[in-house]
């Protein structure tokens, strides 16, 4: 990130932001935008199977929920919570603007006083032209929530 702490590439970020190694700046900073001032943890997803970072994600913009496809072995995770109510959820691929379907995947954790998770964002970065944008988001009305932070 910048050279002051307390900015990313001109973006001015909550004191208690985190946001872990392998997220690249472009999505971190966009996804520090999304957030509406509160502060947030950005965590990068990575395959458990074979340590990939480039995913094929569906999608449910409606509802919330995010399931993410490794491009490398093909290895299928939820994020955060999407697995509890993926069932009825109506999924679709995530798509780039230039068409490509490949993505750099990373959740902003929005925190609450108490630092449990009240808002989840999942936003991708292309592949190929290096595009972001938040592709779903969703509220979290329970807790405890600390079990969210490595589901990405």
């Amino acid at each position: 990130m910048g050279a002051d702490p307390g900015v990313w590439n001109d973006v001015p970020v909550h004191a208690d932001d985190q946001a872990d190694e392998g997220v690249s700046v472009d999505l971190a900073v966009f996804l520090r935008n999304a957030a509406d001032g509160c502060p947030v943890r950005i965590v990068p997803s990575v395959c458990g199977g074979c340590g990939g970072r480039a995913f094929f994600v569906l999608v449910d913009d409606v509802e919330g929920g995010a399931e993410r496809v490794c491009a490398g072995c093909g290895g299928r995770a939820f994020i955060a919570d999407s697995e509890e109510f993926w069932e009825d959820a109506d999924p679709g691929a995530a798509v780039c603007p230039c068409g490509n379907e490949e993505f750099e995947t990373a959740v902003a954790f929005s925190l609450a006083d108490d630092e449990s998770v009240r808002w989840v964002t999942v936003a991708l970065r292309c592949q190929k032209d290096g595009a972001v944008g938040v592709y779903a988001d969703w509220k979290i009305d329970y807790g405890p929530t600390d079990h969210l932070l490595v589901m990405v």
